[in-house]
This record gives C-alpha cells, structure tokens and sequence, in this order.
C-alpha cells in the first residue's frame, strides 16, 4: 500500500488537525467475557426503564416490583430489539438454561476439568436423558450440536486474540487431538483452523 503524505495545508475539522482527508482505517481485535457483556447490556435496558432487578445466575432475573401484564407486554418488547427475549414455556426455560449453562462452561478457563453431560446434569438437576430429550423436542436439534458449535466459537475467539497454539486450545476445549479440533471446525465453518489462522494473520500485516 502506497504512502500517503499528509497535504502542505492542514484544514480544521471539528477542532481537530486534518492532514488528509484519506484515513486509514483501524480495527482492534477484542477480548470479551460473554457473562459480562450479557449481565451490563441487561441491566442498562432495565434501568433506562426503571425497573428494580436482581440477578439470580446467568440468563435469570427476578423482578422486584409487580409488573402488571400490560407491564410485562411492554418489557418485552422492549428487550426484544436488544436480543432479549423473554422465556415463558416451561420446556422452553428449561432449552435456556441448558444453552446457558453450555455457554458458561465452554468459555469456563477450566471448562476441560468437565464433562459436559455431568455439568449439565448437577447444574439443572436433572438427568442428562431427560435433558437432552426436552432439548430435541424444543430445538429439534440435539445438546451435542449446540456444544459443538459454541466450542467452535470459541475456539475462534482464543485464535483471534492469539494468546495460545491449536494445541493449547484443543486441549482446553477438551478435543482429543488438533486433528479432532480441525474436524469439527471445518465442518461447522468451512475452513481449517490453520486456516483461519492465516487469514487473522493476513489481516494483521495489512494492518501494519
């Protein structure tokens, strides 16, 4: 990519120094706890509607006040333009929760000292069969395929900030081996980790 020299005659713009009018543009790759972002986006949409919560675990939250039905109506389609929905159908809480808990374990730093079937199980207590059936007949998808991809999701995260090798990543998403890893990412994205390295890596250097 060629130079570009700022002009001899700087201009103002907003009470800054302009050189140039042509910018190149910057992008920052970010680090994010999932968790986080979902407890502070929530509980800025509540409270630009003053409504007094308390948060009793990821994806649960339990209203102080009384809302009325034309209250709740309104809550909801508040919190829908935000990505929020509001889970009414027992069986349809239940299928939240077990995505919640996927989420929460697969971003766990420790999430290889589980097993996922055990975690669910004395998370929601209940049996990972009674589990796994209500999340088939909900999603008409299976638990597996859920982990699966959120495993893939996140393993993009970890490349993406860079910090750790295919190796460490599988291990720590509790793949058998890279090659097991590399399988199932192809399979849900196309491509290879490596990759998907690469082309971060491209990136990178165009940046520069």
């Amino acid at each position: 990519m060629p130079d570009i020299k700022p002009s001899l005659n700087p201009k103002t713009k907003n009470n800054l120094i302009i050189f140039n009018e042509n910018f190149y543009k910057m992008k920052l790759f970010i680090k994010f706890d999932i968790n986080t972002i979902c407890s502070l986006f929530l509980k800025h949409n509540l409270d630009k509607h003053n409504i007094n919560f308390t948060s009793l675990g990821f994806g649960e939250i339990e209203i102080d006040d009384n809302l009325d039905a034309d209250a709740l109506e309104t809550l909801k389609n508040k919190l829908t333009p935000c990505g929020f929905e509001v889970v009414e159908n027992q069986k349809s809480v239940l299928v939240q929760k077990i995505k919640d808990a996927i989420i929460e374990l697969v971003f766990m730093e420790d999430s290889n000292n589980y097993k996922s079937s055990v975690f669910l199980a004395e998370k929601l207590n209940h049996s990972y069969g009674y589990l796994s059936n209500v999340f088939s007949e909900v999603t008409y998808s299976s638990i597996e395929n859920f982990i699966i991809l959120q495993k893939i999701e996140r393993a993009k995260q970890l490349i993406i900030i860079n910090e750790m090798s295919l190796t460490e990543i599988a291990f720590l998403l509790n793949y058998s081996s890279v090659a097991h890893l590399s399988t199932q990412f192809k399979n849900t994205t196309g491509i290879t980790p490596s990759a998907f390295q690469r082309i971060i890596k491209k990136r990178r250097e165009n940046l520069k």
